[in-house]
């Protein structure tokens, strides 16, 4: 998947800066709106994740927060506050490369996805 391959790109990006090699990349209609690598610690930011910077990256370049019709592209199942900024932002789809046991959100430790109290449902 090429999309995955850029993702990839950039946890190798982030991996450099000596950060937890973690990427994403959000996509509508096949083209790439927005990338991300994770970053908190050079940031000192701990919400620096990289799909809440793809998605924070997607909003300003999209001209809304809802990102409707996007798939977001990352190397590692979501942790919980990623997944629910996911389904604030009402992305579409998910595609994630890698299953994270100690912390993923999307079925590891929990699936946030598929609670019933929420008003939209992210396709996984």
């Amino acid at each position: 998947m090429h999309f995955m391959r850029l993702a990839l790109q950039q946890a190798e990006r982030a991996g450099r800066c000596a950060e937890v090699p973690v990427g994403a990349v959000l996509v509508r209609d096949g083209v790439v709106v927005a990338q991300g690598a994770n970053c908190p610690i050079g940031t000192c930011d701990p919400t620096a994740h990289a799909e809440i910077i793809a998605l924070r990256a997607g909003g300003q370049a999209l001209g809304t927060y809802r990102l409707s019709g996007t798939t977001l592209y990352v190397t590692l199942e979501p942790c919980a506050m990623c997944a629910a900024a996911i389904v604030h932002a009402r992305v579409f789809r998910l595609v994630f490369g890698a299953w994270d046991p100690r912390a993923g959100a999307a079925g590891s430790t929990v699936n946030l996805f598929a609670l019933p109290a929420l008003n939209h449902r992210v396709d996984t």
